[in-house]
């Protein structure tokens, strides 16, 4: 008994596997080239906001603080040039970066950032943006 129930739920589980087809199943979202940089500079923004809290509160010297802080702004650095470098080699391959104004609002001219309104500084990358016309 037990076997023959095993034998159907292998059958339907073969079935299942060989009837689903390739145009049934949904496109992979394209993953942009920039996501992983992103996460990193959130991270690293996060981490000297939460070294900055530590400092205030006393739990560290102001030596541990500059120190760490040093660190962690030599890291974002290396993330943004990261982000340049690739900006530079997908411009290279024909992938322009967005324009400085889009329908749906303003985006960033160095890493492509919509937001709704003009801003001074992009709230993604933290470089100047553009002055921009409605």
């Amino acid at each position: 008994m037990i076997i023959a129930l095993a034998c159907v739920i292998a059958i339907a589980v073969i079935a299942f596997i060989l009837g689903v087809r390739v145009k049934d199943l949904p496109e992979p979202e394209l993953e942009s080239p920039f996501l992983h940089l992103d996460e990193r500079k959130a991270a690293i923004y996060e981490n000297l906001r939460d070294l900055q809290f530590e400092c205030r509160v006393g739990k560290l010297s102001d030596e541990d603080y500059q120190n760490t802080k040093k660190d962690l702004q030599r890291e974002l650095a290396e993330v943004l040039a990261e982000v340049d470098a690739l900006k530079a080699s997908l411009a290279l391959v024909g992938q322009a970066v967005p324009p400085a104004h889009t329908l749906n609002g303003y985006a960033c001219a160095f890493c492509g950032a919509n937001f709704d309104k003009p801003l001074k500084f992009c709230g993604e990358c933290g470089k100047p943006m553009k002055v921009a016309q409605a």
